[in-house]
């Protein structure tokens, strides 16, 4: 499966495309619209072309909400253009608070195609950021940092390297709540283990989060495991398995979990559980999503993620 569709929303914030040559009749509309940034495969301009062209004609420093749509040839070209122009003008750029970083459809790039860049020297020069989203893992680079604001990371991927894991395991980010992680298939970069998300977990405290979002796993029912053991499960709102290959196994672990009380929704949609334990999951105290249900390969049994090339 692919991903199909660019945000028509985003941080509540409807989201309206900007290119090269487009015209913002109100410079303040920054305030209540969500700028999409994004090139065709061929486009001329350069991205840092088009990020100064779009700053040109908006309220700077009003500016909070940002995302960053297809580049020109994504599969050969990191966003750095863009990503070293924010960095260039960031005192321009006070409210910044939110960035999405790849915005895009398999039309544009798939997504495990998609070249992404180092966040470290972003994540140092805007201290202020509360919300970073990525989509694409490949040369994605990350080290251990320290963000006092950032409150939402999320990495979007077909498969996440292990070496990304362990970065934000060993960060410092004292506001996080919501941590989304596509852990993906061993097939598109993912090389982790339920031992390395485990750590990962107790690394960042996760009985502080609000959502956790460990999707597009080909190790859910390892993972369901694991977390329905854990005394703080019951104190997310949201605990998002979607997207992955949970099967009886996962799901039964949580439905007998001790732990549930006070979760306030459960997702696994994307999932090969059987209509016997589906039945057992709807009784659970809290919401349960069990949308678009997949049956294992007939050849071979094989569970497939919903996002791999």
């Amino acid at each position: 499966m692919t991903v199909n569709d660019t945000q028509a929303q985003y941080q509540g914030k409807p989201v309206v495309e900007f290119r090269m040559g487009d015209t913002i009749a109100d410079p303040a509309s920054v305030r209540t619209t969500a700028y999409r940034l994004s090139q065709d495969y061929d486009s001329e301009e350069s991205q840092r072309d088009l990020l100064d062209a779009f700053l040109a004609q908006v309220d700077t420093a009003a500016l909070d909400t940002l995302v960053i749509g297809a580049w020109s040839e994504a599969h050969d070209e990191s966003p750095k253009g863009f990503l070293d122009g924010l960095i260039e003008r960031r005192a321009e750029l006070p409210a910044l608070r939110h960035l999405f970083v790849g915005d895009m459809t398999y039309e544009d790039c798939e997504i495990s195609w998609i070249i992404q860049a180092d966040y470290n020297p972003l994540l140092d020069a805007f201290p202020q950021l509360q919300s970073l989203r990525v989509r694409g893992s490949t040369s994605l680079a990350l080290a251990p940092f320290s963000h006092d604001a950032l409150q939402l990371l999320a990495i979007e991927c077909g498969g996440l390297p292990s070496g990304i894991a362990k970065a934000i395991a060993a960060s410092r980010m004292p506001a996080l709540t919501r941590l989304e992680l596509w852990l993906g298939d061993e097939n598109y970069g993912f090389d982790g283990d339920l031992a390395l998300y485990a750590q990962l977990l107790d690394a960042v405290d996760a009985s502080r989060l609000q959502y956790l979002g460990l999707r597009n796993a080909q190790i859910s029912d390892a993972l369901a495991l694991h977390l329905a053991a854990q005394p703080w499960l019951g104190k997310l709102d949201t605990l998002d398995l979607s997207m992955g290959t949970i099967g009886d196994e996962g799901a039964l672990a949580l439905c007998d979990s001790p732990h549930l009380a006070g979760l306030g929704t459960l997702d696994l949609s994307h999932h090969y559980i059987s209509d016997e334990v589906q039945a057992r999951l709807k009784t659970l105290p809290c919401k349960v999503v069990l949308d678009d249900p997949q049956d294992a390969d007939d050849n071979d049994g094989d569970r497939y993620v919903e996002v791999g090339e």
